[in-house]
């Protein structure tokens, strides 16, 4: 019994159906996928958005390749561009001279450069080192130790990020590009003792033993629905509209469907939920963790103009654009947050997915020049939405939106497509949409706080405090974001790992 139709649960069903296991899958919406889906989000505009999840990095090629998955991931040649001022510092990962280039004119000089250089030379090291430990049981931490090394585990694991940035780096900017991955999805203090954005900053340089985030050609829904065929070719039954509606340890599980109530029980309950909502499920207290971002999906008719003249916008906006992210700035958007103001100025990043993958736009909309444009807002914790979730959300849009166009040379709203309906095509989810829409408790994108990869030698992660009944979701303990790591784990904790 596997509750959640979501991308890891299909992992999980694949895997287990593969070996020759009987599976149910339980997914109460209408489709499989769960926030790893595609959609057309504005009526009469032919543009399929990665509406929620958006880019890929954590799905280990190793589970690709079991599961014959034909999905193509596609690699983007700009790894940043960050405005300042009428310049801007562009990584350009095939042109290392004018990467150095770029530093010089922004930093004034190469000593955050070859700080660079160092710091991702070692975070490639742990990446290499991590990633294949993600599909095996658990490492204890004096073997996690021994893998990264004692540089890296002195610097990642044991000291908080922000102070280790703050020490390696000089330049303001060069400083808040490096520490936005400790942050994405996670309200956190990079300084703070309980190094949860260490955890965040982790995940985000190791997947798949390089930490690329590379781009899923057709969209994300690709990736779940070859996922979803992957699951069901290898036997197993999928019923979407079947929402579970109470689980018992001893694998029993009540699920609702058009045709009422049913009750039925496994050997083993997989649950591809949050773990507020499994303790929910199991009428036990749940704990509800707290999620921090602003989505926003965009299709533009074209793209905005830059402050710099030197740099073409399809390379600004191919990779990841940083906007007011310097590390004083995202340190102010936080403490505005903690406040329960929203930021003044809020941190963001933006990037195109048609500039890489053009397959999810329409002929008309290609020939037309347009282009798709996810924005991820940072420091948007959900208690900013509580109160008023119509009127926060809209406050912390046009807050961003003017965030935005203060790096812009233009407004942004002046390159918004509009939908045949004259609408701008343009929509913000907060973490209370996400509660509200998805059934994410709080919002949180990551289902709780991120935890260390290693842990009681011989687990999978995946375990709970009930014998038959396991995490395949990102809130196991090794996984976040788009990896179906959680997923493979389940399955082998099953199979008795093999």
């Amino acid at each position: 019994m596997i509750i959640g139709g979501g991308h890891n649960g299909l992992v999980a069903a694949a895997y287990l159906a593969r070996a020759g296991r009987r599976v149910l899958v339980l997914e109460r919406l209408d489709h499989t996928g769960g926030l790893a889906v595609s959609a057309r989000a504005f009526p009469g505009v032919d543009a399929r958005l990665s509406r929620y999840s958006y880019l890929v990095s954590l799905l280990p090629s190793k589970i690709v390749k079991d599961l014959g998955l034909g999905v193509e991931l596609r690699r983007r040649r700009y790894a940043s561009y960050t405005p300042v001022g009428g310049t801007g510092l562009l990584v350009d990962n095939d042109d290392a001279a004018r990467t150095a280039a770029s530093f010089a004119r922004v930093t004034g000089g190469t000593a955050d450069l070859d700080a660079w250089r160092r710091f991702y030379a070692m975070t490639a090291r742990v990446a290499a080192a991590v990633a294949p430990t993600l599909l095996e049981p658990l490492a204890d931490r004096t073997a996690m130790r021994g893998l990264v090394g004692r540089e890296a585990w002195r610097e990642l694991f044991e000291r908080p990020i922000g102070e280790v940035v703050d020490e390696r780096f000089a330049d303001d900017t060069v400083r808040g590009v490096v520490l936005t991955d400790a942050l994405i999805g996670t309200f956190a203090d990079p300084c703070g003792d309980d190094l949860l954005a260490n955890r965040c900053f982790l995940y985000h340089v190791i997947g798949d033993g390089t930490g690329d985030w590379n781009v899923p050609v057709g969209g994300m829904g690709a990736v779940s629905g070859a996922l979803a065929d992957a699951a069901r070719a290898a036997g197993a039954e999928i019923a979407t509209g079947a929402e579970a509606v109470a689980v018992d340890p001893s694998g029993e599980v009540v699920f609702r469907d058009a045709a009422g109530e049913h009750a039925v029980t496994g050997e083993r309950v997989l649950a591809n939920v949050p773990p507020a909502v499994l303790a929910r499920l199991l009428g036990a207290e749940e704990t509800v963790p707290e999620g921090a971002q602003l989505k926003v999906n965009m299709v533009l008719s074209r793209l905005p103009r830059l402050k710099d003249p030197d740099v073409d916008p399809a390379a600004a906006f191919s990779g990841t654009f940083h906007i007011n992210e310097g590390r004083d700035q995202l340190a102010r958007a936080h403490a505005e947050a903690a406040r329960g103001e929203i930021p003044a100025l809020p941190p963001a990043e933006v990037y195109c997915h048609s500039l890489t993958d053009p397959s999810i736009l329409g002929p008309d909309l290609r020939a037309a020049g347009a282009q798709t444009m996810t924005l991820f807002g940072l420091h948007m914790p959900a208690r900013l939405f509580r109160e008023d979730p119509a009127a926060s959300r809209e406050r912390a849009l046009r807050a961003t939106l003017a965030s935005m166009e203060a790096v812009l040379a233009e407004p942004i709203e002046d390159c918004l497509l509009r939908a045949p309906d004259g609408s701008l095509c343009l929509e913000a989810k907060t973490p209370v949409d996400l509660e509200d829409e998805a059934g994410l408790p709080g919002g949180h994108i990551f289902h709780r706080d991120l935890s260390w990869p290693f842990g009681e030698p011989g687990a999978w992660g995946v375990e709970t405090g009930h014998e038959r009944i396991l995490l395949c979701g990102a809130g196991a303990r090794r996984g976040g974001g788009v990896s179906g790591i959680p997923g493979h784990n389940a399955a082998m904790a099953v199979l008795g790992g093999a």
